[in-house]
């Protein structure tokens, strides 16, 4: 198994389920599946940004492979990993 790195990614994910249909459960990020084994937190980010709202949900979650920080693009509807944490 390959360690990742601690590191900013800020890239497009995609989410395959939903817990709840609302809290991430497993997730697709450069062709590898990831499983939610737990979120630790939960949390929403709104902000105005250049003539437009800016609203996500951010997760952090555990897999076997690392801790990650994820988000949700309410706007857009887009999931992202946003940073490996551990």
């Amino acid at each position: 198994m390959r360690r990742l790195q601690k590191r900013r990614y800020n890239e497009p994910i995609e989410m395959r389920a939903k817990r709840f249909g609302y809290f991430p459960k497993t997730f697709l990020w450069h062709g590898r599946r990831y499983d939610v084994r737990r979120v630790e937190r939960a949390w929403t980010v709104s902000r105005r940004r250049a003539r437009r709202r800016v609203e996500r949900r951010c997760f952090r979650v555990h897999t076997a492979e690392g801790v990650f920080d994820l988000y949700q693009d309410l706007g857009a509807n887009t999931w992202h990993l946003e940073k490996v944490v551990a």
